[in-house]
């Protein structure tokens, strides 16, 4: 009889992914393969709703094996044509920036998998929002067949020419597989302990933001 495999650490795990399915099969059998690995944790998933591209994928082979999606998708989306119908849970909010907040607020870390600039503007956000200390929460960079090589060789420029610390290199985990990826965020430690000061400057702006609360 097989043993079950040790609880995660991570209640949810917010997904950042195309809206397209890419050229690649190699993608969508690695968007399955996520949600298959967060299904054999115990891990439900937070994502930006809808049902179309990678982020269709992973939602239905989550919620396919019986763990709770929640799809946070702005009003202007709503709409089916655009985005297709969500599984799971949906919550609507007002605007773009208010749903990254909130993905965020739900969820224990986080993960990209392939997709475009929509991807790469949610992943380098909440990088930032480690670096500045804002959360301590992994970050992973599911890296499948090396989409994201180029990336991870202009972040090491980066450092080299002082834009980034090497300090602030360490956020950022990846691999090349669901399995591996997950495991490393497992027995990922921050390197410093900043998040005390939780930085919050969004209550000024916008009164009571989800984004203060990312850090619970």
């Amino acid at each position: 009889m097989e043993m079950k495999m040790m609880q995660s650490r991570f209640k949810r795990i917010c997904v950042f992914c195309g809206s397209s399915l890419g050229k690649k099969s190699g993608y969508q059998e690695a968007a399955i393969e996520l949600g298959e690995e967060l299904v054999s944790k115990d891990i439900d998933l937070v994502y930006g709703g809808g049902s179309i591209g990678l982020m269709g994928l992973i939602s239905q082979a989550v919620h396919d094996g019986g763990r709770h999606v929640l799809g946070v998708i702005p009003k202007t989306l709503m709409p089916k044509e655009l985005t297709g119908e969500t599984v799971g849970e949906v919550k609507e909010v007002r605007d773009m920036h208010s749903r990254k907040a909130e993905m965020a607020k739900h969820s224990d870390a986080f993960i990209a998998l392939p997709g475009g600039y929509g991807t790469l503007e949610e992943l380098l956000e909440v990088i930032a929002w480690a670096q500045l200390g804002i959360h301590d929460k992994p970050v992973g960079l599911l890296n499948v067949d090396g989409y994201y090589d180029s990336l991870l060789l202009f972040i090491d420029m980066a450092v080299g020419e002082g834009f980034i610390s090497p300090d602030a290199r360490h956020i950022i985990v990846s691999a090349p597989t669901a399995k591996e990826l997950v495991k490393k965020m497992e027995e990922y430690v921050p390197l410093h302990e900043r998040v005390a000061s939780k930085l919050c400057w969004e209550k000024e702006q916008l009164g009571n933001s989800p984004l203060c609360d990312i850090s619970r």
